[in-house]
């Protein structure tokens, strides 16, 4: 009786060692990178984009004409991002569940399981496509420090201002220094006042809407970096399981 409760032990180790074994670590790691990183990158940004409208409008253009072009690049955008959050999180799935199957080829965990010529073709499927999902989103992460840089610059103007209203006694003296928001594109060359200098810029980074956009843009760069380190994490297991695979096809094992 013992023994036969000793057998059935072992057997549920053995069989929960396996399970594990087959847990494919990278791609549940890379996985959940990619959850948070595009929760922060299309929550942060949808957010930040609808601040940044209303920054623009309030302080930086009189006339609605003027941000017309940049509201309806916004809302654009907007429904981007709601198409790249649902993409990206069913490829989440699709990704995880290639690297089970990789990885149980791979250590050949379930009895007579072997990978077929159709599932290395698509797992090359994934791997290439993963690859230009990394490139594509390269560039994303780099447009995404545009805004971070113009607000930086911003706010390190706004401080030159208060440095020099300490110790300058004219307020006029300094009403040179000015952002310009037609130089990033975010207004044409014809808006008016376009651009705002002196204590009237240093007021606007003291405002709420300034610091709450600034902080939401900054999200929105880390989860764009956190999404980028995602798919590379991908990449490195997949294709190291894609090699292994091609490994055992050439040496007759299916």
């Amino acid at each position: 009786m013992k023994s036969a409760q000793k057998r059935r032990n072992i057997c549920c180790y053995d069989c929960c060692i396996r399970c594990i074994g087959a847990v494919p670590y990278p791609s549940l790691v890379a996985t959940l990178l990619c959850y948070a990183g595009m929760a922060l990158f299309c929550g942060c940004g949808h957010e930040a984009l609808a601040q940044t409208e209303e920054l623009v409008e309030t302080y930086f253009a009189r006339d609605p004409k003027d941000f017309e072009v940049m509201a309806s690049f916004i809302k654009y955008f907007q429904f981007v991002i709601y198409g790249l959050a649902s993409f990206f999180f069913l490829y989440g799935i699709l990704l995880l569940a290639e690297g089970f199957y990789t990885t149980s080829a791979v250590k050949q965990t379930f009895g007579e399981f072997r990978s077929t010529q159709c599932g290395r073709c698509l797992s090359l499927t994934f791997i290439i496509v993963t690859y230009i999902l990394a490139f594509i989103w390269l560039a994303v992460f780099a447009f995404s420090a545009i805004p971070v840089f113009f607000l930086f610059n911003m706010e390190h103007t706004c401080h030159n201002i208060n440095i020099l209203a300490e110790t300058t006694p004219s307020i006029n003296q300094h009403s040179w220094i000015c952002m310009d928001a037609r130089q990033y594109g975010l207004l044409p060359w014809d808006a008016m006042p376009g651009k705002s200098c002196g204590m009237t810029l240093a007021a606007i980074c003291k405002t709420s809407e300034f610091h709450t956009t600034y902080d939401l843009y900054i999200a929105t760069f880390a989860g764009a970096g956190v999404t980028l380190l995602a798919l590379i994490l991908y990449l490195v297991p997949t294709t190291y399981n894609y090699a292994v695979l091609r490994f055992l096809g050439r040496k007759g094992i299916r």
